[in-house]
């Protein structure tokens, strides 16, 4: 089986890291196609002595690790866009993000971790209590639950709350997660995307987006088909079945970049 094929199964899930490390759908999915590129560029140092899966995000780490910041436009001003990123980049440790998504979010062990981040395996847990810590201090948010099965909305509601949010409801359809949302107002999403009335959580989503300007976190037995990079997708995704610490880390991440669009006063 060539490299290429080895590496495919694992793409979407590099996305997924990628945009909820940068906030964004088009600056995650512009370094792991420099990623790819790197790969392709120089296949011979691929590292060999471990898992492809593991392999690809040690490139990736290398490339973000790597990464100019400063990137100017033609005018010699700083893209507004990278700029923005800067900003956000600036309010929390890269390294302790990058623990808690990998550990959190990706699944990686404390070691892989470690490896993943150039740093010894003890400095892992202490990166992520430093990430915990932090977002401990966030804002708290009003958050809406758009889940069609009660067990799930359950769980979901509870680990919000346990994080300090509160919730705003809890819609099972389409046209019941709009309704909330006019009605009361959050400042987070969290959207199943096959509800109850065979209507989309995405659909429901892109009406409240045309009303106003909310972070969304989508939920998903599915990810890969919302981590192709061939078209608008979300930026964050959290895939079912999940874990506690997930969702922690995906509502952490959402925040933190919502709030760092927010001028300080």
């Amino acid at each position: 089986m060539s490299l290429g094929q080895q590496l495919a199964p694992h793409l979407p899930f590099l996305r997924r890291y990628g945009r909820a490390l940068t906030g964004s759908q088009n600056h995650g999915d512009k370094y792991v196609r420099a990623t790819l590129e790197a790969i392709v560029a120089a296949p011979d140092q691929f590292p060999k002595d471990v898992e492809p899966r593991l392999g690809l995000y040690r490139m990736f780490q290398g490339i973000w690790a790597s990464a100019n910041y400063d990137e100017m436009d033609a005018t010699g001003e700083a893209d507004g866009a990278e700029a923005l990123t800067r900003a956000r980049l600036a309010r929390m440790t890269p390294l302790s993000r990058q623990a808690l998504l990998l550990t959190a979010m990706e699944g990686f062990t404390p070691e892989d971790a470690a490896y993943l981040i150039d740093v010894e395996p003890e400095e892992v847990e202490t990166l992520v209590a430093e990430a915990l810590a932090e977002i401990e201090q966030q804002t708290r948010a009003r958050v809406l639950i758009i889940e069609d099965e009660p067990i799930i909305a359950m769980d979901i509601e509870t680990i919000v709350r346990d994080l300090g949010h509160e919730v705003t409801g809890i819609a099972v359809t389409r046209d019941e997660a709009v309704g909330l949302a006019m009605e009361d107002r959050p400042g987070l999403v969290l959207a199943d995307i096959q509800l109850a009335d065979d209507s989309s959580g995405i659909d429901a989503v892109k009406d409240i987006l045309a009303e106003f300007e909310v972070p969304v976190i989508f939920i998903t037995a599915f990810p890969e088909r919302l981590l192709t990079g061939e078209r608008p997708e979300p930026t964050f995704l959290i895939t079912k079945p999940f874990q506690r610490s997930t969702v922690k880390a995906a509502i952490s991440q959402a925040l933190f970049f919502d709030q760092a669009t927010i001028p300080s006063e």
